[in-house]
């Protein structure tokens, strides 16, 4: 199972607002996911990100992947860093 870490989108046509999930790869964007890990809303200014940080942090040590939207918000808050070399 390929679990990631992903945006699901929710809110209404031309004002979205995201989840951030913990989700098996299968499943559709805004389907079926194991875990609500945060949220984001670019419509703020500025932009509002909330996040649970030990829950990411469990996720990304027991394998999640986040995708590039994801590793990128991650970034900006300061809970991800770098990947581990092998």
């Amino acid at each position: 199972m390929a679990v990631k870490i992903r945006l699901a989108r929710h809110g209404a046509k031309k004002r979205p607002f995201y989840r951030i999930v913990v989700a098996d790869g299968r499943y559709p964007r805004d389907g079926r996911f194991l875990e609500t890990v945060g949220t984001y809303n670019p419509i703020e200014e500025p932009m509002l990100v909330t996040l649970k940080p030990e829950r990411i942090a469990y996720w990304i040590d027991n394998g999640a992947i986040p995708t590039d939207t994801v590793k990128s918000l991650l970034k900006k808050e300061g809970y991800y860093k770098a990947a581990k070399s092998a």
